[in-house]
């Protein structure tokens, strides 16, 4: 029987393994070995190098449920990128072939509703096998590229969201399948009794393991965006400055210049074009050159570069 507990860090690991003994797959995932002896929690994280914090919110949300971390900076990911990675491998390379070799022992594969259960099987793991490789080819160096500080420009933690599906669906149907399929001798019947037992435990294992990485990883690696982004635009003030933003600024033609000088000065778009004699739509494209040749896409940071650049007074600018 689960435990509804909070683990701490001071906890016996081995209390934590005899109240929930579903986690010893999780342990492997985390890289922690068995032949703890008494040690807590935290002595056990520490012997392996994994984050303790981090360890213990996973465990606590997947027994209970418990956790909100949309703003939880403690989160460590690369023990969570990690963690995801080897319980990839667990269901890729031991649990999905593990659970064919029990449903052709338990089903006669000459018979044609045996051979569906086992098509209706294959079709389920090439989703699941899809789905995870998905992630380990674009999510996971993804991932990697932003602990590197070089992160892919092209991709971002939503585009993972929207591809994140399940395959419930067809997981019912192979459920049922088996139920119904289930032989008279006793021999076959408890064979796929137990594969069927097998089969529920992998699915709540496959939904935790989701919540895991929406609950968990996907917030952790919205906050690494985050701050990359605000690193990239405390990196382009910091070229206006030190390099005085000559270079930046040649490449402005006039006009771009004379529309920077009104945004500064607190001018909507409409009040810009009445300003200048143009029209707004004029406006709006040369705010959209003036964004892609600097790379300064807020009005603090125009405001910032038109000051270092002697195009405007501090005194006019609007703060």
């Amino acid at each position: 029987m689960k435990s509804l507990k909070m683990y701490e860090p001071d906890d016996k690991m081995i209390s934590l393994i005899r109240d929930n003994y579903d986690l010893l797959q999780s342990l492997g995932s985390f890289g922690i070995s068995l032949g703890f002896g008494d040690k807590t929690v935290k002595e056990t994280c520490d012997d392996n190098g994994v984050d303790t914090y981090t360890f213990l919110a996973v465990v606590n949300f997947t027994i209970n449920g418990c956790g909100e971390f949309e703003n939880d900076d403690k989160l460590s990911v690369p023990t969570l990128l990690h963690y995801l990675e080897a319980c990839h491998a667990y269901f890729l390379d031991f649990q999905l072939p593990y659970i064919r070799r029990e449903l052709q022992e338990s089903l006669n594969e000459h018979d044609s509703l045996g051979n569906l259960i086992l098509r209706f099987y294959d079709e389920y793991a090439h989703e699941i096998r899809r789905h995870m490789r998905y992630e380990q080819k674009t999510l996971f160096p993804y991932v990697q590229s932003l602990l590197d500080g070089h992160p892919n420009s092209d991709y971002n933690v939503d585009t993972f969201s929207k591809h994140h599906s399940a395959t419930d669906k067809k997981l019912r149907e192979l459920k049922l399948l088996i139920i119904k399929y289930l032989p008279q001798d006793g021999l076959h019947n408890n064979q796929l009794t137990a594969t069927l037992h097998d089969i529920y435990e992998n699915e709540v294992w496959l939904r935790q393991h989701a919540m895991v990485e929406d609950c968990i990883f996907v917030p952790a690696i919205r906050r690494m965006e985050l701050v990359t982004r605000q690193s990239d635009v405390t990196r382009n003030i910091s070229d206006m400055v030190f390099k005085g933003g000559t270079q930046n600024s040649e490449q402005l033609s006039d006009r771009e210049r004379d529309v920077i000088i009104a945004l500064v000065q607190g001018m909507a778009n409409k009040e810009i074009a009445d300003h200048l004699c143009i029209s707004v739509n004029t406006v709006i494209t040369h705010r959209r050159n003036i964004a892609r040749k600097l790379q300064i896409h807020s009005p603090a940071g125009l405001t910032i570069y038109a000051i270092v650049n002697n195009l405007v007074d501090i005194s006019a600018v609007k703060l």
